[in-house]
């Protein structure tokens, strides 16, 4: 592809490492774009955050292409992940330290399976305290990192499929098809507390949005490559 082809528009899946941002990654490609391709100027979004502690698919859009940004951010998004029960944190994943631990002796198979039926259809769920919604102008992880209490009310949010996959306690993994808007850390705390215990998200990773899959994905680190392979 040609600069010319980028500005045009192209939709790019990207295959996001654990610790990268979403802004890195896309950061990344513009910088290697106007490089290696000599473009002063070009468009280019994501089309939904990943956490810096997710990986999976990123769809990364450019030139005329950004224009299709909100319409991609709307479709149904799949995840897979493991859920760890018996403790929670205040991040509701790994990005902070346990806080709490509860009691499991009470949880089996059977009430694991019970209890998914509980968040299929439209819930009410609550976002992370720390995530990058803006409460009063501030994001609410900044909130967090000062130590200040902060409400946040619930929305509605949709989950189309939840599928327990593997059961081998204290680790539960699981497929989730959502839509936008979902927080699947929250989903992890709402769980822990639907089986009368306490949970958080330890790996998380976005399969799928829409018709587009991370299997059809390209490591962000290889992007270089790839351009230089293209001008060869």
């Amino acid at each position: 592809m040609t600069g010319e082809d980028f500005q045009n528009g192209q939709i790019l899946l990207i295959d996001k490492p654990l610790h990268w941002t979403s802004f890195q990654a896309v950061n990344k490609m513009k910088w290697v774009l106007k490089s290696k391709l000599g473009l002063k100027k070009i468009k280019i979004g994501h089309a939904g955050t990943l956490d810096p502690l997710a990986t999976g698919l990123l769809l990364v859009c450019t030139g005329k292409f950004t224009k299709r940004i909100t319409e991609l951010q709307g479709q149904a998004k799949e995840y897979t992940g493991t859920f760890f029960i018996g403790a929670t944190t205040p991040s509701y994943d790994l990005e902070t330290e346990i806080d709490e631990t509860f009691p499991t002796t009470h949880i089996n198979d059977v009430l694991i399976h019970e209890t998914v039926k509980q968040f299929l259809g439209e819930i009410d769920q609550k976002p992370p305290i720390f995530s990058a919604i803006k409460k009063e102008g501030v994001r609410l992880y900044e909130h967090a990192r000062a130590g200040e209490s902060v409400e946040i009310a619930s929305r509605k949010t949709t989950i189309h499929e939840f599928e327990i996959t593997r059961i081998a306690l204290p680790e539960v993994d699981f497929r989730v098809v959502c839509s936008k808007g979902t927080y699947i850390r929250s989903l992890a705390f709402d769980f822990g507390k639907a089986l009368q215990s306490g949970a958080h998200l330890i790996v998380l990773r976005r399969t799928k949005i829409g018709e587009y899959d991370v299997k059809n994905a390209m490591d962000v680190t290889m992007f270089d490559d790839s351009i230089v392979r293209t001008e060869s």
